[in-house]
């Protein structure tokens, strides 16, 4: 079974710094009803991209501080997605439908341009 990592202040800086791949971060409270709805998103997004280069994070944001502080979190839920490069390369505040994500990871991944679909 493909698991979503939890990732916390003290566990991120070695995470990111030994990923190569696209992350997906879901800045989450235990209070906020969309949060756990996201939440229950997790499984199947890293279900999803289980044979591809993605990894499928949580962050509560009032258990993290700094992570919350890097991040910028002032709502949650926050997604934020960092590609290969380690740059932030979409951040969405509030809880989309599990397509929104997709093409959020998908964009990200390189895939689903404009020139993916002419020669993709």
């Amino acid at each position: 079974m493909v698991e979503v990592q939890e990732l916390s202040d003290a566990s991120y800086p070695t995470f990111i710094e030994n990923t190569s791949s696209v992350v997906f971060i879901d800045f989450y409270s235990d209070t906020c009803p969309p949060c756990q709805a996201l939440l229950s998103y997790l499984p199947n997004l890293a279900k999803h991209y289980e044979n591809e280069d993605v990894v499928i994070t949580k962050v509560n944001a009032a258990y993290n501080p700094k992570l919350s502080k890097k991040f910028m979190v002032q709502s949650v839920p926050l997604t934020v997605v960092i590609g290969k490069d380690k740059m932030v390369k979409q951040a969405e505040v509030g809880l989309l439908s599990i397509d929104g994500y997709i093409k959020m990871i998908d964009k990200a991944l390189g895939k689903g341009g404009f020139f993916s679909k002419l020669f993709g």
